[in-house]
């Protein structure tokens, strides 16, 4: 899912080639993207963009006379933008929006089509779709600490909540609580001064880093590599791939449709995590540290061997 640095490189790419345009037709290639019905499409169509936003993992289009066209990607949802008139691919393509200036195609991979369109009028009614997250770019320690204790949740739990922080998913809050050398279960009421302001600074840097890094990567075109997966990350997606801190196999827990992946020497004392279906499954089999993983594989190897 697009967060907070690739939801910022879509705003800013979007601001400079449609804020001053006029969207002249909004096309559905499948209706049910279309998750409003009051106003409707002809409300909206013909409004000059007065500006582009983003609002927790959504992008705000506003139109002159406080319309708003909200668009949430979810997981597979992607932007493309391309000359005016362009028709969306077949089987991906699920809307295009034409301005004086080009067309903004959005695309979404695989079989659940959860990528989602609202037409909004008022300011009021557009609030409605914030989830209300602290936005972590413009807070102070306090006001960090004061959210992120504000209930008791695993620290990856807090991170990832869009009613506590604003924009922060899977992906980064994996590579947040690398940076902050903290372990993804340990409980939010349970952090140490010296630990919270680490996780407020890493927080900050980890954002502010990979936002600059899009915006070198995108080189002043329109971004078309957002993907939750990158080679430069130090522990999202790369299972067993070494840490680019310490060299430890990075140790991931699947859970659902979500996983946390984390460095078990750089975050939780080389203690492995089990998620639960696992640990009810192996018992006292799933090794409890690294160097008992170590063992483990090294004596599968040599059982292979013989």
């Amino acid at each position: 899912m697009p967060e907070l640095p690739d939801v910022t490189a879509y705003v800013e790419a979007l601001g400079e080639r449609v804020v001053g345009a006029r969207l002249e037709r909004l096309r559905l290639a499948t209706p049910f993207v279309l998750r409003s019905v009051d106003p409707p499409l002809s409300d909206v169509v013909g409004r000059v963009v007065s500006g582009v936003r983003r609002l927790g993992k959504r992008i705000v289009l506003a139109l002159e006379g406080e319309r708003f066209v909200v668009m949430h990607l979810m997981i597979a949802g992607r932007l493309h933008w391309k000359e005016a008139g362009a028709r969306p691919p077949a089987k991906i393509g699920v809307a295009a929006l034409d301005f004086s200036t080009g067309t903004l195609i959005m695309t979404e991979a695989g079989t659940k089509k959860r990528a989602a369109i609202h037409l909004v009028r008022g300011e009021a009614a557009l609030a409605e779709h914030d989830p209300g997250g602290l936005e972590p770019l413009e807070a102070t320690l306090a006001e960090f600490r004061a959210a992120l204790t504000s209930e008791s949740h695993t620290l990856k739990r807090a991170l990832t909540d869009p009613t506590i922080f604003s924009g922060i998913g899977n992906a980064y809050g994996d590579e947040i609580l690398h940076r902050a050398r903290l372990s993804p279960v340990k409980l939010t009421r349970a952090l140490s001064e010296d630990e919270l302001a680490r996780l407020f600074e890493a927080t900050r840097a980890t954002l502010v880093d990979w936002i600059e890094r899009l915006r070198r990567e995108a080189g002043g075109a329109f971004p078309e590599g957002v993907t939750a997966f990158r080679p430069d990350m130090a522990v999202h997606g790369r299972f067993r791939q070494p840490c680019p801190v310490c060299g430890a196999p990075v140790q991931r827990i699947v859970y659902a449709e979500n996983e946390t992946n984390y460095c078990p020497r750089c975050q939780t004392g080389d203690r492995l995590l089990a998620d639960r279906g696992l640990s009810r499954l192996l018992k006292q089999d799933w090794p409890r540290t690294l160097d008992e993983l170590e063992q483990h594989v090294a004596a599968r190897r040599g059982g292979d061997r013989s």
